[in-house]
């Protein structure tokens, strides 16, 4: 997905066949000043043909239909997904095709304003069941030595850690990098489970050891 530059609000499109539910995630989406309701649709069609002529940067589609949730309306619009599909197989090509969140349609609204950000950020939120799904299925296979997991942590979480290791705070990080700190609080939390830490001192320990961060 390709960022805005220059800021501004996310644009965010709802899509749901419950003219009850789609009122609910519209009052979510405009409770908070970051995000702009674009559209709100009752098919998923009029939301793929909305975006076809429209700038998104995040899809929330409330749908236990598997036919409504496989196609991706824009590549350019990460899409969050309130939904109760749980068998594994649909799970994994839901992921192979863009779907950056997938959240129960029980979800409190602030699960649902976590998994936009989080989507809009290119990162991936599972609701436990969903992540337990994929989990029973692949948990068995063989890992890799632990060293070999250290590669996984991104440039934007090496600057996340050695901004912990300078001592600064969420609200601070958010700034300095121009992000939320809904999104920050997703790479620390990122950071502290591919290092095996459990606390920040304790992560940058780590870091510091691993080379992430210069001394």
């Amino acid at each position: 997905m390709t960022k805005r530059s220059g800021g501004g609000a996310i644009r965010v499109a709802v899509a749901t066949a419950s003219a009850v539910r789609r009122a609910g995630l519209e009052r979510i989406v405009r409770s908070h000043v970051d995000l702009h309701l674009a559209g709100s649709f009752g098919a998923v069609a009029s939301l793929v043909s909305f975006a076809r002529s429209n700038e998104l940067d995040v899809i929330v589609i409330d749908s236990d239909s598997i036919r409504d949730l496989l196609p991706v309306p824009t590549p350019d619009a990460a899409i969050v997904l309130l939904t109760e599909v749980s068998d594994a197989r649909s799970i994994s090509r839901l992921l192979r095709r863009g779907v950056r969140a997938i959240l129960s349609r029980e979800s409190d609204p602030d699960d649902v304003i976590s998994a936009i950000y989080a989507a809009y950020e290119g990162l991936v939120l599972l609701s436990t069941p969903a992540a337990e799904t994929l989990a029973a299925i692949y948990g068995d296979q063989p890992l890799e030595v632990e060293d070999e997991f250290s590669e996984e942590i991104t440039s934007r979480e090496t600057e996340v850690l050695r901004m912990l290791a300078e001592g600064l705070v969420n609200k601070d990080i958010a700034v300095r990098l121009g992000i939320s700190e809904h999104t920050v609080k997703f790479h620390i939390s990122s950071i502290l489970d591919k290092l095996g830490a459990s606390t920040r001192t304790e992560a940058v320990t780590l870091g510091i050891r691993r080379g992430l961060i210069p001394i």
